[in-house]
């Protein structure tokens, strides 16, 4: 395992942006671009791959200290940054992509029979009903059978 691996299994465990790893790095007055940082996230194969140095994940580890324990003069509860990047990250997932009226996750409405030829009122289909199945009537009546033993009276 590599820099690059242990570098991309913090990034998905702690579901960190590109952005926010730029300033955990500027914490430690390191700076890189976002491209020099997609690069190190890329597969290996990948012509613009580029191997992650020693130095970067080790101010990345530092920065990550200072950004969820903070500093000795303002320390910080660490389950609560925590809890705000989940909860930054569920809200960008929920506007990720405007909707346009008429869409469906993004993709044009489909038409309606009426829509695609032209006639102007779409005339809906006829809603399917299932209906449930009826209860088996029973082959033998309600028998008792007598084994020598007395009914309950209750």
């Amino acid at each position: 395992m590599n820099n690059n691996d242990i570098f991309k299994k913090l990034r998905v465990a702690l579901q960190l942006r590109d952005d926010q790893i730029v300033e955990i790095l500027q914490l430690v007055d390191f700076r890189i671009s976002k491209p020099e940082l997609g690069a190190f996230f890329r597969n290996e194969n990948h012509p613009n791959y580029m191997e992650c140095g020693d130095q970067v994940l080790r101010n990345f580890l530092n920065g990550l200290i200072i950004h969820l324990r903070g500093t000795k003069d303002e320390p910080k509860d660490p389950k609560k940054v925590l809890a705000a990047i989940k909860a930054e990250a569920g809200k960008d997932k929920d506007n990720s992509a405007p909707k346009k009226p008429g869409t469906y996750k993004g993709k044009p409405k489909p038409k309606t029979q009426g829509e695609a030829t032209g006639t102007g009122t779409a005339a809906k289909k006829p809603v399917k009903k299932f209906n449930k199945p009826k209860k088996k009537e029973p082959i033998m009546d309600k028998t008792r059978f007598k084994n020598g033993k007395k009914p309950n009276k209750d």
